[in-house]
């Protein structure tokens, strides 16, 4: 049986490669000359169960009441009125009271990507630059530390280990880490990192030469007259294409940006993510250092702004002992964001052919292989090879 993916992002290739394992005739469409050429290029590189917190929380909206005016805030939202972003945000307060539990949705679903990433990267033989030395949370604050202990609570009922260890431990463990201030932290040993964009072109050469999947370069600009089992992995373009079919998915583009340092002379080898400044690092190979963070609610305007990147390069100059910034690589991407946090992993409502793998937001690396496992066993129940 014949079967169509619309993006070769994570959630494409993954998807494209469970249903290839699952004896279909798989053809990706992407109209961009590579996989991974859009969000999935150059992400925080993280794969992190232990960043599975929703962001549905009264504490993170008064934050960004207060970040309005700050442009060098981890959150900027562009206060043009627009329907759809106010209707987005609306909802993500309405969200609020499921965030527990969502939480610790993710955090399992992030722990099975794990493994699963793992299989993929031993059964197909994939190189993407991982680096499997856990990762390490540090908090400049009481009270922001006393919400992490509460989050830690429900990471453990999904079955993470993350142990609290003391600010002097976490600098032992991290020599390159240089605060002062740090009252706390967290180590998670099973949390990784890894090149999103290598790995995804790396996949995509197995799914051709051993699965025969097919690469279709072109755009895919409408659902309707869809004939063939269709998978829509398009990123916040899914919302678009859903909605030639009358299907509405409640997506919005939230930007992201990162800086990558290519062969640092000094850099952390141990994952970090600082949560005053919500920004993650993470080591890629020896030859790269990435740092990532920020979150802005402008639309779908992909342009690069230099005044959301210095952010990045301060806090590795105040933060990190020794490593250049003379010479980054600079990056936004935008993330598909659901006002819930969760993804959309469903069967169309309108036709019968058509699935959505999307939604992820900023966890697309750390739950691609999951849901893509879960939607293509979802599928081959309705579906029979013939």
């Amino acid at each position: 049986m014949k079967a169509r993916v619309i993006g070769s992002g994570i959630t494409g290739v993954t998807t494209a490669y469970y249903l290839a394992k699952a004896g279909y005739e798989v053809e990706i469409f992407d109209e961009r000359r590579y996989s991974a050429m859009a969000t999935s290029f150059a992400n925080g590189g993280q794969l992190s169960a232990s960043n599975a917190e929703t962001w549905n929380s009264w504490r993170n909206v008064w934050k960004g009441i207060k970040w309005l005016t700050d442009k060098s805030a981890p959150l900027k939202i562009n206060p043009m009125p627009s329907v759809e972003k106010y209707s987005w945000l609306y909802k993500f307060v309405k969200a609020i009271p499921q965030a527990n539990d969502n939480t610790v949705k993710t955090c399992a679903m992030a722990l099975s990507a794990h493994d699963l990433y793992k299989q993929i990267e031993y059964e197909e033989n994939i190189y993407y630059d991982s680096v499997k030395r856990g990762i390490l949370h540090f908090y400049k604050s009481h009270k922001e530390f006393d919400n992490a202990k509460r989050v830690n609570e429900l990471y453990e009922q999904a079955g993470l280990v993350r142990k609290e260890i003391t600010p002097q431990a976490a600098k032992d463990l991290e020599p390159c880490l240089n605060v002062t201030d740090v009252v706390g932290a967290f180590f998670n040993q099973t949390d990784f990192t890894g090149d999103i964009h290598k790995f995804c072109v790396e996949l995509t050469k197995v799914l051709q030469d051993k699965y025969a999947v097919k690469v279709n370069r072109t755009k895919v600009k409408t659902l309707k007259d869809t004939k063939v089992l269709t998978v829509v992995c398009a990123g916040v373009y899914s919302k678009a294409l859903a909605s030639t079919i009358g299907d509405y998915l409640p997506i919005y583009p939230v930007k992201g940006y990162s800086i990558t340092i290519n062969n640092p002379v000094v850099a952390p080898w141990i994952s970090l993510l600082d949560d005053e400044s919500k920004i993650v690092t993470a080591r890629l190979g020896k030859d790269r250092f990435r740092v990532a963070g920020t979150a802005e609610f402008t639309g779908y305007n992909t342009d690069i702004i230099q005044d959301r990147i210095q952010p990045l390069i301060d806090w590795v100059e105040t933060n990190i002992k020794e490593t250049e910034t003379e010479y980054v690589n600079r990056w936004a991407g935008l993330r598909p964001m659901t006002p819930n946090m969760m993804p959309i992993v469903k069967k169309s409502t309108s036709n019968k052919h058509i699935w959505y793998n999307t939604g992820h937001g900023h966890l697309g690396w750390t739950l691609g292989a999951f849901t893509a496992n879960q939607l293509v066993n979802s599928i081959t129940s309705d579906y029979k090879i013939g």
